[in-house]
């Protein structure tokens, strides 16, 4: 076989539960098709804008080159990012879409509501697009706002299947500027993303270089004193977690780039004097979150996922995966910005430039400093200091004279590493084996049948609901399910994660002077429509056991979880409670999240909620889409497990 042909890909028969997370095994897509070669290193150019209410897209192999290797990308229409899609709101618009792949391939249109058959999630709303073939899609655009689309399909996102939406309103729109700009922060990597998800199966540290050594040992030592040092080390030790676990994939694989540039190439936007600037934020990575400011810049946030809010001036914002923030900017004439976005872990960053003079370039800010996890980080409320000892024989923290940790319970810790083979880390991992990676992926068929409705999989509430939009009173409820090794912490004591604006933003006010957003500061910008109070609460917990990098919710994953019911018409609030040290962005397909921050006049829309460690969150629902809709967290190597189906019948 010559070199340039395309590697023979034999397919078992997928079932249909595989196509939803994406998660099916076959050839890797970085392996390069024989019609394309890779030429000489090239960086995207900023993507094309195509306007109406037709369109033409094809996904097929591209060629890149971010770091200096040349590798290949899924695009469509030839780049990545994707085309921006810019549409009307009150027209129907169609979209034929072609595969070139030699997979299947889909396109979610992130944040839309829409048919349940217009979705793009395949073995919910259709079965996906073959190789060859074309697929349409057409449906009424009944909103405006900046959002996404990308692919459901395999790792297809990570890998370059993106691009933005922005919906002009049919009204005249409530937020004054003078131009506009897609801002689209992704992460890219050298490495096959197959790869990269074996190796968080064996190892789910693996891209975390900032784990202490010795010299933070010793350093501590002088610091703190040796009793200290030891009380905080052993309890890390026993619980088999670290306080530096902020991301799964860092920069140590992920260059960041700006509308598909690398912070080098410098992705560049121009304004005249006196203008305002709309600056749309989204958060298209597959596993990154980012902080966004422009120094020397106030920025006036207009819209949260699309939807239009109560203007709030901020000096930055934290922006999860799949979010998006319009920001309105008004810089001074003879200045040039720096467009910075930094990782939650700060590990890297994306970068670009707003100017007046295309030969102006500002300061690229130091990064600040990496955060550390904390206390209240693992869901054990407000105020705790100190060390403790964890009592592994009842498997309870001892927090006598420590402050307060009785909100956390790990006992399952113990066994968690046992047998656990390192021998790979460190190494260069090829020839890894991906056994790992395929038993994870068995049995991704759909359940059949009707459960009852609420069926097993989450606590359902029906008494002390509080008012709608003020959130939940009722207890936490774990489940029988979350006490299994595939769940390493519980929390008792979640914090509200409304006023928190997040781990390594909550001193910089004090530290920098720096406001940040909160969810708490977000206000719809015009009534609720639905004013109904809630007749039911969902409560759910999102678990995992980050050392075996399993990920589920109430401790069952997406293989073997019943779908969430819900009754056409029903008006209920879901709780989100997380038992994780990890940042979780969930996106319910189909349906708005009307976040209850305390408002309930003005409650805001979102398609995507961030929950932080060791929190929850409540939002309303109004079950107002007929048919089966994708539940998840957005971090595409979370996606396996942390899923569920959700129909409205």
């Amino acid at each position: 076989m010559k070199k340039t042909d395309p590697q023979p890909v034999g397919f078992p028969q997928i079932s249909r539960r595989r196509f939803v997370t994406g998660m099916a095994a076959g050839a890797a897509l970085l392996g390069m098709p024989g019609s394309l070669t890779a030429g000489a290193p090239r960086t995207n150019p900023a993507p094309q804008t195509l306007r109406g209410n037709q369109f033409d897209l094809s996904v097929n192999y591209l060629p890149v080159n971010f770091t200096g290797r040349d590798r290949t990308a899924v695009a469509v229409n030839g780049g990545v990012p994707a085309p921006i899609l810019r549409w009307k709101e009150g027209q129907t618009v169609t979209l034929n879409v072609t595969n070139h792949l030699a997979h299947d391939t889909s396109i979610h249109w992130h944040g839309l509501i829409l048919p349940s058959n217009m979705d793009g999630v395949p073995g919910l709303s259709f079965n996906g697009i073959k190789p060859g073939e074309t697929f349409t899609y057409q449906f009424p655009v009944n909103q405006s706002g900046t959002y996404w689309y990308h692919s459901h399909s395999d790792f297809q996102e990570q890998q370059g299947h993106y691009g933005a939406i922005v919906i002009d309103p049919a009204e005249p729109d409530p937020v004054a500027y003078d131009r506009d700009y897609v801002v689209m922060l992704t992460d890219w990597s050298d490495e096959s993303p197959h790869d990269i998800y074996a190796r968080l199966k064996k190892e789910g540290h693996y891209y975390n270089r900032r784990r202490r050594t010795a010299g933070d040992l010793w350093r501590d030592i002088r610091e703190k004193g040796v009793a200290q040092t030891w009380r905080e080390r052993e309890m890390w030790n026993d619980m088999r977690m670290s306080d530096r676990d902020i991301s799964d994939v860092t920069g140590y694989t992920y260059t960041y780039l700006m509308n598909g540039q690398t912070p080098d190439a410098n992705w560049t936007a121009l304004f005249r004097r006196g203008e305002k600037v709309r600056l749309r934020f989204i958060n298209g990575s597959a596993m990154s979150i980012f902080d966004i400011r422009i120094p020397g810049l106030k920025m006036t946030v207009v819209a949260s996922d699309g939807q239009n809010i109560e203007p709030v001036t901020v000096d930055e914002f934290r922006i999860g995966v799949a979010e998006t923030y319009d920001v309105v900017v008004e810089p001074a004439g003879d200045h040039a910005y720096t467009l910075f976005a930094q990782t939650i872990d700060r590990s890297g960053y994306a970068r670009g430039t707003l100017t007046a003079d295309p030969s102006l370039r500002a300061e690229v800010p130091a990064m600040d400093y990496a955060p550390v996890l904390g206390h209240r980080d693992m869901g054990m409320g407000h105020g705790s200091h100190g060390g403790h000892n964890m009592n592994k024989a009842a498997g309870k923290m001892d927090h006598s004279g420590h402050g307060d940790m009785s909100g956390m319970d790990h006992s399952q810790h113990g066994a968690d590493m046992d047998g656990m083979d390192h021998s790979q880390h460190g190494s260069t991992m090829d020839g890894m084996d991906h056994s790992q990676h395929k038993a994870d992926m068995k049995g991704y068929s759909l359940h059949g049948g009707r459960p009852e409705l609420g069926g097993m999989q989450g606590v359902w509430h029906t008494n002390d609901l509080g008012r709608a939009g003020h959130g939940s009173n009722s207890p936490i409820v774990h489940l029988p399910s979350e006490h299994g090794y595939g769940v390493d912490m519980r929390s008792e004591m979640p914090a509200n994660g409304l006023h928190d604006p997040g781990i390594g933003l909550r001193d910089h006010a004090e530290r920098y002077g720096r406001r940040v957003l909160n969810y708490s500061d977000i206000r719809n910008l015009t009534p609720t429509l639905d004013r109904r109070e809630p007749t039911r609460e969902l409560q759910l917990h999102l678990t995992g056991n980050m050392h075996r990098y399993m990920w589920s919710m109430n401790g069952i994953k997406f293989n073997d979880a019943e779908p969430l019911v819900l009754k056409y018409g029903e008006r209920i609030r879901i709780t989100l409670v997380n038992d994780t040290m990890m940042t979780h962005p969930i996106h319910l397909h189909g349906m708005w999240s009307e976040l209850e921050t305390g408002d309930a006049e003005y409650i805001p829309r979102k398609h995507t909620i961030l929950v932080q460690p060791g929190s929850k969150v409540s939002y309303l629902v109004t079950a107002d889409a007929y048919g089966r809709w994708a539940y998840h967290c957005h971090l595409l190597y979370h996606m396996p497990g942390m899923f569920r189906e959700v129909r409205v019948v």
